[in-house]
């Protein structure tokens, strides 16, 4: 699944993060900022489901530790089963929101992340992208 020696995703990962970050953009305009992250998240799907893209909401995810399942978290999207798409409506995106992020990529097996806060007055200054390539 990942190649070690690549820093980046493939290329077909980064197109479909850069098409939920356009939809993302859409919702924002609309919405602006203020919302409870739930009325983003669902505005979010109906916008993607709308472009063709195939969308999970809170898809749970295994947390292993040596081997034993310890617990269980949900990820707030899955687009198109390979991209995690993590929301927020903070007033800051923080270290822990990042490191929430790399998290689910690794209990999930994932490549690319999307960190995305809408309480921001411009979309762009509220996400970040997120590599993770097992070592």
């Amino acid at each position: 699944m990942t190649d070690p020696e690549r820093d980046e995703p493939p290329e077909h990962l980064d197109r479909l993060a850069r098409t939920v970050l356009l939809a993302a953009i859409e919702v924002h305009r609309h919405l602006g900022p203020g919302f409870l992250e739930s009325v983003y998240e669902t505005a979010l799907v109906l916008e993607l489901e709308a472009r063709g893209i195939a969308v999970a909401r809170q898809v749970p995810v295994t947390v292993m530790y040596k081997g034993r399942s310890v617990a269980e978290s949900r990820l707030d999207l899955v687009v198109e089963d390979e991209l995690v798409v993590e929301l927020k409506a903070a007033d800051a995106l923080l270290p822990i929101h990042h490191a929430q992020v790399i998290s689910y990529l690794k209990a999930g097996a994932f490549e690319l992340g999307l960190l995305i806060n809408f309480n921001v007055p411009l979309l762009r200054d509220g996400f970040r992208r997120i590599v993770w390539h097992p070592r």
